[in-house]
């Protein structure tokens, strides 16, 4: 199955200023993530993001804050994205159906929002290189039990291609200076 950018939105979760210091290989996280973000705002993709209890683990981080004009976040606390009301609503009302998700912690709120996602018949699409938790065990406990709860695992690079479709296009040489 074909992820088209037609019926895509992407999905970044809690990259928040108290978690991400202690989330395994941080600034890898940072880089990709930012690659993701700027590949799918080329392709016209929408972006929701979301903070987790904004009290307790912060704003969301300069580098990825930036990234977004506006800067609309919703707040959560639970840690499926799809148990919260606002964000559930906001998601059924953009008539997209896959989900292009990155964010931490991997086996926490990543992981519960695509198990979810899968339950509501969406497509989520994890982005491994763009995901993470404190341990890198936690990281791969998670990775494994999305692909038993049918997620699609991907990289960066290979969504943002797949999104494209065509090379020789604007888009196209957007992405390709991106993931250069």
């Amino acid at each position: 199955m074909r992820i088209l950018k037609e019926n895509t939105l992407g999905l970044v979760i809690d990259y928040q200023e108290r978690l991400l210091p202690h989330i395994y290989e941080n600034q890898q996280l940072l880089e990709n993530t930012a690659i993701l973000i700027e590949g799918l705002k080329a392709l016209a993709i929408p972006l929701f993001l979301t903070e987790q209890y904004r009290k307790g683990l912060g704003p969301t981080t300069p580098e990825i804050r930036n990234l977004f004009s506006p800067f609309n976040p919703m707040e959560k606390v639970s840690f499926s994205c799809c148990d919260d009301q606002d964000f559930a609503k906001a998601l059924a009302e953009t008539g997209q159906k896959s989900v292009v998700i990155c964010g931490i912690e991997a086996h926490v709120c990543v992981m519960q929002t695509a198990i979810d996602l899968v339950k509501n018949h969406y497509v989520p699409v994890v982005v491994e290189d763009c995901i993470s938790s404190r341990k890198p065990q936690d990281k791969q406990t998670a990775l494994k039990r999305m692909r038993q709860e049918g997620v699609i695992i991907t990289s960066c690079e290979s969504i943002l291609f797949e999104l494209c479709r065509f090379a020789g296009t604007a888009q196209f040489k957007a992405i390709s200076k991106l993931v250069k």
